[in-house]
């Protein structure tokens, strides 16, 4: 990135069943619906549903994704890291928290925009919530303790922000950075800006899946397969080695 030392060139079962006293009380369809309801709740429950799963004869739909929006300096390592926590089926390089329309690479770079260097990640609920999404960028991704800058890149560019799509994720946002507070986590108060999303930009293609198609680029091996490890190592029931796609 700019100002960088390296810079960028380019379970257990769970089983349901009605009383028979009971089932003799309802119709068929009933009955089946009643199936396939309680079998959703408890693949929830196992986070191990399907994108569609037959109860019953009947096609259930699971829970439907979700999306998170994280700003924590270069976008490169911040996406890779999510591309490797289990539940997230999606992780995108963009732009966000400016106020230019379809902003590129250059004109964020030079901090005119406004724009952060940002993270979409796209991730299922009922594998990984979005607190425990938060923990991993807070305590993995990135240092939530920089003011306009991690590492060697420097500008309201690399700012550490998270912007949320709605109250609710707001409202997490700002308990879990409490509770990381309270528990004098870091030496220095955090300075993670919550703001809401007003538009994500997706970055240029040379930009998506870049460290993976970079492990020896010395920016890389300095300041983000570190981040690879740090996830193994905090966060080992979340780590899946397959990069979930875009």
């Amino acid at each position: 990135m700019a100002g960088a030392v390296y810079t960028e060139s380019a379970g257990s079962s769970v089983e349901w069943a009605l009383l028979p006293a009971t089932e003799t009380f309802l119709s068929r369809w009933g009955a089946t619906m009643i199936r396939a309801m309680m079998a959703l709740s408890a693949a929830a429950v196992l986070g191990g549903a399907s994108a569609h799963d037959a109860v019953g004869g009947v096609r259930v739909p699971t829970a439907a994704l979700d999306t998170a929006y994280f700003a924590g300096g270069c976008f490169w390592g911040v996406e890779a890291v999510f591309e490797h926590v289990k539940g997230v089926t999606g992780s995108v390089s963009g732009y966000a928290g400016g106020k230019t329309v379809n902003p590129d690479y250059e004109s964020v770079s030079g901090g005119a925009t406004g724009h952060a260097e940002a993270v979409k990640v796209t991730f299922d609920p009922s594998v990984v919530s979005y607190a425990t999404l938060l923990k991993v960028f807070f305590t993995v991704a990135h240092d939530p303790t920089e003011l306009n800058r991690q590492g060697p890149d420097v500008g309201t560019q690399y700012r550490s922000a998270i912007f949320t799509a709605n109250a609710e994720q707001a409202k997490t946002a700002k308990a879990v950075i409490a509770e990381l507070t309270n528990a004098r986590t870091y030496d220095r108060a955090i300075v993670t800006q919550v703001a809401p999303l007003s538009r994500f930009f997706d970055a240029e293609a040379y930009h998506q899946d870049y460290l993976p198609r970079h492990l020896t680029q010395p920016y890389i091996v300095y300041n983000d397969l570190p981040k690879l490890d740090a996830l193994k190592k905090q966060f080992p029931s979340l780590w899946v080695t397959t990069v979930a796609k875009r």
